[in-house]
């Protein structure tokens, strides 16, 4: 897809990757092993490494996406082409925090960011107050580029978990500070309610204190596209909050103006990256899969898992050219365990109900936001048809009216809100259902491709694997106690 101005495009980033192997990797080129991957580098070592995360995804929603590209574009989800390789190696990973079997983001993010269990809430803080020296710390102290790029605020739990040390995950505005003291070099994705001084508690304006550091801001997607990439520092905020919905992205022509891709941002940081002789380290996320799980949202989740797939394959054609890149992809938790369930007694699949996602035009969410306490039955008929192209029942619109009033209170109370409501009326018409509103405690995916992949075993604790990725670099990590930071001791 090519952009406007001096913004990248595909077969350039493509061109400039070649020529950055050449140049970067001492002559190596991307010998393609069959219709896969390419030479590893001598000694065995990553020049960088990407680690994907789709925030909240459980398997039914890897499977889910899967079958929906499938049968709407013929084709299989990156994610899933890659179980197919022989040259990746799968595993399981136990995501549990210090003090849950059911983790949250920080935490979990934080095991790998720091190599250590932390409690929930936390990000690189122990319980008794260590503070621990986060993983973009050893890759810029050995000399390579960092970046956190994500679909959430990018001060959200996740990219802090890698790039920040603070013992509660809302300080989302001392995390915005803490990133411009460590210096990384590529920040992207929503949360400018923690940069601008008018939205900030403290009033200060960080935008103006990154200019002063040497960074370049983008705010919109022409502004992101057509910075100059010789400039390495770079911040953009695309969104007071986190970045819409995939699935209302695409059908705004307003939001497809302003905000980027999941996948357009990690080409861009890339680009950026690939800059540094010494190779990168960098955390991509796909957050809003889990706020969809969370809301029950099957139109958020689904495109929104596409959308992070899109982001992988911009990474796995990088490799191609740059087989010294490690690639990780991952989960942080389970969230709601969606699945699509069989009809008519096990001998129906469902696949024409399921195909009606294909139809989605918006989010539950947009929905909800269009809808207010005096809406009729048929005003949310109307906007339910609008968004799903599905006309529900008067039973079913006076249900989630009552339920969006208080006036039902199910037996289930962690099944009690609006949301829910709605995520069950969809049920009735495509047959996926879900076990809750919450995190779950699964073992989740993982699998790795490149140069210290043979790191990723059948069944590794999270906090593992921190070591993967410092090991596959060869990043020296064995003084970290050390190192670490003492701020709020």
């Amino acid at each position: 897809t090519k952009h406007g101005g001096n913004g990248l495009n595909r077969r350039a980033f493509l061109k400039t990757g070649a020529a950055s192997a050449l140049l970067l990797g001492g002559g190596r080129r991307a010998a393609r092993a069959g219709a896969y991957g390419g030479s590893q580098p001598a000694n065995g070592k990553a020049r960088g490494v990407i680690c994907f995360v789709s925030d909240g995804m459980s398997s039914g929603t890897l499977a889910m996406a899967d079958h929906l590209l499938q049968r709407r574009d013929g084709k299989k989800s990156n994610w899933m082409k890659l179980y197919e390789r022989t040259d990746i190696h799968r595993g399981l990973m136990d995501m549990a925090s210090l003090d849950s079997l059911v983790t949250d983001s920080a935490a979990a993010s934080a095991s790998w960011g720091c190599g250590r269990r932390v409690n929930g809430g936390s990000v690189n803080v122990g319980p008794d107050g260590e503070e621990y020296t986060p993983i973009l710390k050893y890759a810029k102290d050995a000399g390579k580029a960092t970046a956190l790029v994500t679909t959430t605020e990018v001060t959200h739990a996740t990219p802090a978990g890698f790039g920040s040390v603070v013992p509660s995950r809302g300080m989302q505005e001392k995390i915005a500070e803490q990133y411009l003291d460590f210096g990384w070099d590529v920040i992207l994705g929503g949360g400018s309610q923690h940069f601008a001084p008018d939205e900030r508690e403290d009033g200060r304006d960080m935008y103006a204190a990154f200019l002063d550091e040497g960074y370049e801001i983008a705010e919109t997607r022409s502004e992101l596209m057509d910075k100059d990439p010789g400039n390495p520092k770079l911040l953009g905020t695309f969104w007071p909050g986190h970045v819409p919905y995939t699935l209302d992205h695409i059908n705004s022509t307003r939001l497809k103006e302003r905000v980027p891709t999941l996948a357009e941002m990690t080409e861009v940081a890339l680009s950026r990256l690939s800059q540094n002789p010494n190779g990168f380290l960098m955390q991509v996320e796909g957050g809003r899969v889990d706020h969809a799980a969370h809301g029950n949202d099957l139109g958020g989740l689904l495109y929104d898992q596409i959308a992070f797939d899109e982001a992988i394959g911009v990474a796995l054609e990088y490799q191609e050219q740059h087989p010294d890149i490690l690639i990780l992809v991952t989960t942080d938790h389970g969230n709601a365990n969606p699945g699509l369930n069989s009809h008519g007694g096990g001998h129906n699949g469902g696949e024409a109900d399921f195909d009606r996602v294909m139809h989605f035009k918006q989010t539950n969410n947009w929905v909800r936001g269009q809808l207010d306490e005096d809406s009729s039955v048929e005003d949310i008929k109307e906007l339910h048809a609008k968004a799903w192209d599905i006309e529900i029942t008067d039973e079913e619109a006076e249900g989630l009216r009552k339920r969006a009033l208080g006036e039902y209170d199910p037996l289930y109370h962690r099944m009690g809100d609006v949301r829910v409501a709605q995520g069950h009326v969809l049920a009735n018409y495509t047959g996926v259902n879900w076990v809750g509103t919450q995190h779950t405690s699964d073992y989740v995916e993982l699998c790795g491709v490149g140069p210290g992949s043979h790191g990723v075993k059948p069944f590794i604790k999270n906090y593992e694997l921190f070591n993967v990725m410092l090991d596959a670099m060869g990043v020296d990590y064995a003084h970290e106690a050390a190192r670490t930071r003492r701020v709020y001791a």
